[in-house]
């Protein structure tokens, strides 16, 4: 009887996140169509606190996606003046004080004063990040790493809640810096958008004239603090077995192993991958990940990260391979707590 109403606080932060997330998930999916899976992945990333790299064509809904993202989340704490959405468009000579800020000389005070760059924001959307130089991506990726920007020896914290959604165009390749695999593990998924099936594509014709941005106008939206908070229950309050950790581990070491695989998945890939199972399980109801889902993410999570031998099968392929036994040991497990 003692320990009863602490189980019941857990529930009630169990359910609230879950309530957080169902709202963010209905107004994505009434504003953007076809991308039910995407939608599913981002929020996944939104509340493990990782980041998303979205390979896409041009007019694919990028946009509208982490727009949307960002006016759905209602910042409770406005005295800090960080915006919710901002948009960065990467080119080749752009500098890492266009996205970070930089120090402007005050002539009424005779003073140096910090200027916030578009980076200070709770969705950034990195439009094609493979387009810039490697000096601006490292400074992206310290703050995606390190939630934070360093500004003349001078540190800047970012907030708490920061997220970015990353672009690259898979098909144009003139004047690019792909981003190296060091830089690609800082990356919790990679996902890959196709073009929408012809329902959706006809769906969104007849919403014409409306615009896709008003469509989610009217529902619910969740605040600055809840998400924080949804963060917090995956780590806390959603049950990861061990034997779950341990098919993550085995399957690290298979793709090590694998002859087909010239570099392996990273300890960090692991690390990050536990928050993302805990949250995809909480957007489907659960207070245990499953072996669902780790079947679903372990694609997203590793593909990105493991480089292939010339002639070998898709990433994607090998690691689905790989994963069965995994699966067919846990299906035979409880996973429950």
């Amino acid at each position: 009887m003692m320990n009863a109403p602490a189980l019941d606080t857990a529930q009630t932060s169990v359910d609230a996140a879950r309530d957080a997330l169902q709202r963010l998930r209905m107004r994505l999916r009434a504003a953007i169509r076809g991308r039910d899976e995407v939608i599913d992945l981002v929020l996944v990333a939104l509340v493990a606190d990782g980041h998303v790299l979205l390979e896409d064509f041009p007019g694919s809904g990028k946009t509208t996606l982490a727009r949307v993202l960002g006016e759905s989340i209602v910042d409770d704490q406005p005295a800090d003046g960080i915006a919710g959405f901002r948009r960065i468009q990467f080119t080749p000579d752009l500098l890492p004080s266009d996205i970070t800020g930089t120090n402007v000389f005050e002539l009424e005070t005779g003073r140096f004063s910090f200027r916030r760059g578009p980076i200070f924001a709770h969705v950034v959307l990195a439009d094609e990040i493979n387009r810039t130089s490697p000096k601006v991506q490292a400074a992206m990726l310290e703050a995606m790493a390190e939630k934070q920007v360093t500004v003349d020896d001078t540190t800047h914290p970012l907030d708490e809640l920061f997220f970015v959604i990353a672009t690259q165009n898979p098909l144009d390749l003139a004047g690019t810096y792909p981003l190296p695999t060091p830089q690609l593990d800082r990356f919790l998924f990679k996902l890959v958008m196709h073009h929408i099936d012809r329902d959706s594509e006809l769906a969104v014709l007849d919403a014409y004239p409306r615009p896709n941005l008003t469509m989610a106008d009217g529902l619910a939206t969740v605040s600055r603090t809840e998400v924080v908070a949804a963060r917090k229950v995956v780590r806390h309050e959603v049950h990861i077995a061990q034997a779950v950790k341990d098919s993550l581990v085995d399957l690290a070491r298979s793709l090590r192993s694998d002859p087909r695989i010239l570099s392996g998945a990273s300890t960090r890939s692991l690390v990050l991958s536990l928050p993302a199972l805990a949250a995809r399980a909480l957007l489907f109801g659960r207070d245990f990940v499953s072996p669902e889902d780790l079947e679903a993410l372990a694609p997203f999570v590793f593909e990105h990260r493991i480089e292939c031998a010339p002639g070998a099968d898709e990433p994607g392929d090998i690691v689905r391979e790989l994963l069965a036994p995994q699966l067919e040991r846990l299906a035979r497990q409880s996973l429950r707590r």
